[in-house]
């Protein structure tokens, strides 16, 4: 989520946020409709009960977050995603797609129901070009420029979300959430993103551990319209 330059979020313990995508071999989801699932997946567990204060969660999410922000997306069907579904977590669901996410687990302390898991080669396609923006919703905007696996995508989907909850104000976003997360991603038409990349929006720059190459920047977040009146 951010660069490959060394700094002190290096020298700390690292986690990673599990995330599994249900891929049932008759009926995948979507990959546009995966992605945005992701995206809401991970404000679901960042802004969770549980999360929070004292909660069972909060204090494997606060050491997570004050490492690298690494996020890995598996894939699961049939009994695989039973006994996934059986973890703690939380289950999202899209206009297809259903994503679990999972609190933080070390790098190298995965349970094994997620271990198992395939993590390379998630491939989704859009049988029909995503439709426009809703009202109200924010704005994901993809790299025109990057080829990313869907499960690659999913990971940045999140990141783009986390990034601009952390930039929102407090009742930015008490009211987004109150909507229910409202987003939509989106891949930039090629003229805007530079433009895009300068506007002062939340950027992700990728760390560089797989498929693409260090600082690459993948995805602009833009804040829900209403709000910020942005395209």
């Amino acid at each position: 989520m951010s660069s490959s330059d060394t700094d002190l979020r290096d020298e700390k313990p690292q986690f990673v946020l599990p995330l599994v995508v249900r891929m049932e071999r008759e009926a995948p989801p979507s990959r546009t409709d995966a992605l945005e699932t992701a995206a809401r997946a991970v404000l679901e567990i960042l802004t969770d009960a549980r999360s929070l204060g004292d909660g069972e969660w909060a204090q494997v999410m606060t050491d997570w977050q004050d490492a690298r922000i690494r996020k890995v997306v598996r894939r699961a069907r049939g009994a695989e995603w039973r006994r996934a579904d059986a973890l703690p977590g939380i289950t999202v669901t899209g206009e297809e797609a259903e994503v679990r996410v999972f609190p933080p687990v070390p790098l190298d302390g995965w349970p094994k129901d997620l271990a198992r898991l395939q993590v390379s080669g998630t491939e989704l396609d859009d049988p029909a070009a995503p439709g426009p923006v809703p009202e109200g919703a924010a704005v994901l905007w993809f790299n025109p420029g990057l080829g990313m696996s869907a499960g690659k995508a999913m990971a940045q989907a999140g990141h783009g979300a986390q990034l601009l909850w952390w930039a929102m104000t407090e009742d930015e976003r008490e009211a987004w959430r109150e909507a229910g997360f409202p987003l939509a991603v989106r891949t930039a038409a090629a003229g805007d993103w530079a433009g895009l990349t300068s506007s002062g929006l939340p950027v992700v720059r990728d760390a560089g551990f797989t498929e693409i190459a260090p600082g690459s920047c993948t995805v602009v977040s833009a804040f829900p319209r209403p709000r910020r009146n942005l395209k």
